[in-house]
């Protein structure tokens, strides 16, 4: 059922804690930790706590965590002390998505090329 945990989602597992990660920072709905291949020298997952495989669908039946995902963005790149930074959802798998588990990849401490590649 929509915005439950997944037995096979990697993400449901770190919020579960079954997984470890570099959790970075926690809400009461949202995960923020370091990315494991990350592409940039801050690179740092965002995710809710319910399921949801997308952004758009996360965002259809639950826009207050869609706007917890993005407020966390800003919380993160303020501690890790990012003047510049950029926040990307990567939605199906032509856009890169591996995990379907909604997620923000706050991505920063390097220069950041438009358009991107």
């Amino acid at each position: 059922m929509a915005g439950e945990p997944q037995d096979d989602c990697l993400f449901c597992k770190i919020v579960a804690g079954q997984i470890p990660a570099t959790v970075v920072r926690q809400t009461e709905t949202t995960v923020a930790f370091r990315d494991i291949n990350p592409q940039a020298p801050t690179h740092v997952l965002i995710i809710p706590r319910v399921h949801y495989p997308d952004i758009a669908t996360l965002g259809a039946a639950e826009p207050g965590i869609a706007a917890d995902l993005l407020r966390e963005s800003g919380e993160v790149a303020g501690e890790e002390k990012l003047e510049s930074y950029r926040v990307v959802f990567n939605t199906g798998s032509g856009a890169g998505q591996t995990v379907f588990h909604a997620h923000a990849h706050l991505i920063g401490g390097r220069g950041l090329e438009w358009p991107p590649g």
